[in-house]
């Protein structure tokens, strides 16, 4: 787990838990290393990630540790290690393959670099002008559709799901079709607004990340299937 409120007890309680349930519906135990994402950015992602079976990067607000997180991104799209984004996590994910695959240097989002050249993370253009950003964000549950042959699909063995939403910044469909081009699959679409909800890496294991929150509908007894595959495919790593 890669956050940057590792040092708050309750701060990911709910994901922890979503692991765990994971873990159950897997028949295994789940470590759990938690890293500060700070420490990624002075140290480098490999002292704290060589040897992991998997990367959880959780959702958050603030520019604090985004750089670290960024960099775990990219050692788990590297090195083929099981990564699953959360909300900020598909964000990241979204920046981190901008920059280091598109070749759109310093892409970013607009929470952390107004002024960003390559604005792949903004806010919808009817909250650009907004000034009081109280009640603004995009909460609750909202339907997803989900597109054939994907990761997404397998994981969910459905097309059409709801998921809970916290969060105010959405991908940026001016670079949809860039990204396309370069190898990322937009699995998951909220159809109402075109926004973009999953998106995924054809060639890894499991590379898929999420702008809502499914730790919110996990269950000791029905593990979210987002987790529980998460668990299956870092099972499925052998660590040095």
């Amino acid at each position: 787990m890669v956050g940057k409120y590792i040092d708050l007890q309750d701060a990911y309680k709910s994901i922890y838990e979503s692991l765990v349930h994971a873990g159950i519906a897997n028949d295994a135990k789940v470590e759990i290393k938690k890293i500060d994402s700070e420490d990624i950015e002075k140290e480098g992602a490999a002292k704290f990630l060589s040897g992991v079976s998997g990367v959880l990067v959780p959702g958050g607000f603030g520019h604090r540790g985004i750089e670290g997180k960024i960099q775990a991104i990219r050692f788990c799209r590297e090195k083929k290690i099981p990564f699953l984004g959360l909300c900020l996590g598909m964000q990241c994910a979204v920046i981190e393959f901008s920059r280091n695959v598109c070749g759109l240097k310093n892409a970013n989002s607009t929470e952390f670099n107004p002024k960003t050249a390559y604005p792949v993370i903004s806010l919808l253009a009817e909250q650009r002008k907004i000034k009081d950003l109280g009640g603004t964000m995009r909460l609750g549950a909202y339907p997803c559709k989900i597109k054939k042959r994907t990761l997404a699909a397998r994981v969910y063995a459905r097309l059409l799901i709801e998921e809970r939403h916290r969060h105010r910044y959405e991908f940026n469909n001016k670079y949809r079709k860039l990204l396309e081009a370069k190898g990322m699959v937009f699995s998951g679409i909220f159809s109402k607004k075109n926004l973009v909800e999953i998106i995924e890496l054809k060639e890894h294991p499991y590379f898929i990340a999420v702008q809502f929150h499914p730790e919110f509908k996990s269950k000791p007894d029905k593990a979210h299937p987002l987790f529980r595959e998460f668990i299956k495919a870092a099972m499925g790593v052998r660590t040095k």
